[in-house]
C-alpha cells in the first residue's frame, strides 16, 4: 500500500508537537513537505526529519499539490478556512488544527466544497484520544457513575505573559481568546459525551490586558439528555481544580492533572517509544463516596488513533476519525457564549 504523501502547513506547537511525531512515526504516511518560514524552525524540521522538504511560502505548496494527498493545517485561526479552502480545490484530502474555523459560514462552506470535490475533510480533535478523557468515556459506557447529573470539566494554566504575538492581539473575530482555544476541546468533549447542548451561560474576561483576548471564560451547557455541563478555561490559575468531575446518581469520579501526551512528546517522547500514554499511578483519579473513594487506573492517551483512523478513511473508504459537523455544533456554542 503506497504511503500518504502529507504536507505540514505551520510547525509551531502544534505542527511540532501534535502533527508531525504522529505522521512520521506512523508507517502509512511520509511526511513531505513542512511549509514555515521561521529560520529556527525549519532548523528543527531538517535536524528531525531529514527527508522532508521544508518549504517557506503556501504558494510554493500549491504548485506541489498534485504530488501529494493530504495537507494538515496547523496555523492561526483566522487563517484555516482559506487554506484548507485551497487544498480541497487543489484535490487534497485536509486535516484542519483546532479551531475548525472562525465563522461557522466558513465551516458549513468548507463541508459542502470537500463533498462537491470528493475529498475528506476532518477536524483534529486530539483531546478525544486524552487518557482521562477516555477513562470518564468508560466509565459512562459500563454504568459505573449511574444517570449522571452534572459533568465539571476544566482546563487551567498559569501563563500570565503571552509569548506568541498573534495570540496577544487577536479578538474573536480573528480566532482569539482562549475560548477559541480552550473551548473547542472542552465542549466537543461534552457533546460527545452527553449529546447536543445549547449554551444556557456564559462569562468572559481578560484579566492581562482589558482590552485584550478573553483569558478566563465559564460556560454552562444543558444537553438534551439532562445532563448539565460546566466548563471551565482559565489562563491565570495559581492552583488548578479538577480536570474532571463527574457527579451521578450512583458514584462519582474527580481527576486531577493534564493528559500526559503532550508534555511527553514536547520533550522528545516519540508515540512509538514504550510507556507513551501511559500515566502515573499516583495521577489516577478518584472513583466512588468521599472517603471510601479509591484510585481508578487511568486508561492510556491515544493521540496516535487520530491519525490511524484517518488511513483507514483515506485508503478504505472508512469514516473520517472526527466529522467536521461535529466541531461545527461546538463552534455554534462558541459563537453563541460571544454574544452573551
Amino acid at each position: 500500500m503506497e504511503k500518504i504523501r502529507t504536507a505540514l502547513i505551520g510547525f509551531g506547537l502544534g505542527g511540532r508537537v501534535f502533527h508531525a511525531p504522529f505522521i512520521s512515526t506512523n508507517s502509512r504516511y511520509s511526511l513531505d513537505v513542512v511549509v514555515t518560514s521561521n529560520g529556527d524552525r525549519i532548523a528543527q524540521v531538517e535536524a528531525r526529519y531529514p527527508d522532508t522538504r521544508t518549504l517557506s511560502t503556501v504558494d510554493e505548496l500549491w504548485q506541489q499539490l498534485d504530488l501529494l494527498d493530504l495537507v494538515v493545517v496547523s496555523t492561526p485561526p483566522a487563517t484555516h478556512a482559506q487554506l484548507a479552502e485551497r487544498a480541497l480545490r487543489g484535490g487534497a484530502a485536509v486535516v484542519v488544527d483546532k479551531p475548525f474555523v472562525v465563522d461557522s459560514a466558513d465551516g458549513e462552506r468548507l463541508i459542502a466544497l470537500a463533498q462537491a470535490e470528493g475529498q475528506l475533510l476532518t477536524v483534529f480533535q486530539n483531546r478525544r484520544w486524552d487518557g482521562d478523557f477516555l477513562t470518564v468515556k468508560k466509565l459512562l459506557e459500563a454504568g459505573k457513575l449511574g444517570q449522571v447529573r452534572r459533568f465539571e470539566s476544566r482546563m487551567e494554566t498559569y501563563k500570565p505573559l503571552v509569548t506568541k504575538p498573534w495570540k496577544a492581539t487577536s479578538g474573536a473575530e480573528e480566532g482569539g481568546g482562549i475560548l477559541y482555544d480552550l473551548g473547542p476541546h472542552l465542549i466537543d468533549q461534552a457533546l460527545q459525551l452527553f449529546g447536543d447542548a445549547e449554551l444556557i451561560h456564559a462569562e468572559r474576561a481578560a484579566h492581562r490586558e482589558a482590552e485584550g483576548p478573553d483569558d478566563d471564560v465559564f460556560v454552562a451547557l444543558k444537553h438534551s439528555s439532562g445532563v448539565i455541563s460546566h466548563l471551565w478555561m482559565n489562563a491565570l490559575a495559581p492552583q488548578a481544580a479538577p480536570r474532571f468531575r463527574v457527579t451521578g446518581s450512583g458514584s462519582a469520579y474527580t481527576k486531577w492533572g493534564v493528559d500526559v501526551q503532550e508534555a511527553a512528546v514536547d520533550a522528545g517522547m516519540l508515540p512509538s517509544d514504550p510507556g507513551y500514554g501511559v500515566e502515573d499511578k499516583l495521577a489516577w483519579g478518584l472513583l466512588g463516596f468521599d472517603h471510601e473513594a479509591m484510585r481508578h487506573p487511568t486508561e492510556d492517551g491515544n493521540y496516535p488513533a487520530f491519525y490511524d483512523l484517518l488511513a483507514a478513511a483515506l485508503q478504505e473508504g472508512e469514516p473520517v476519525p472526527v466529522d467536521p459537523a461535529d466541531s461545527l455544533r461546538a463552534h455554534r456554542i462558541i459563537e453563541a457564549a460571544h454574544t452573551v
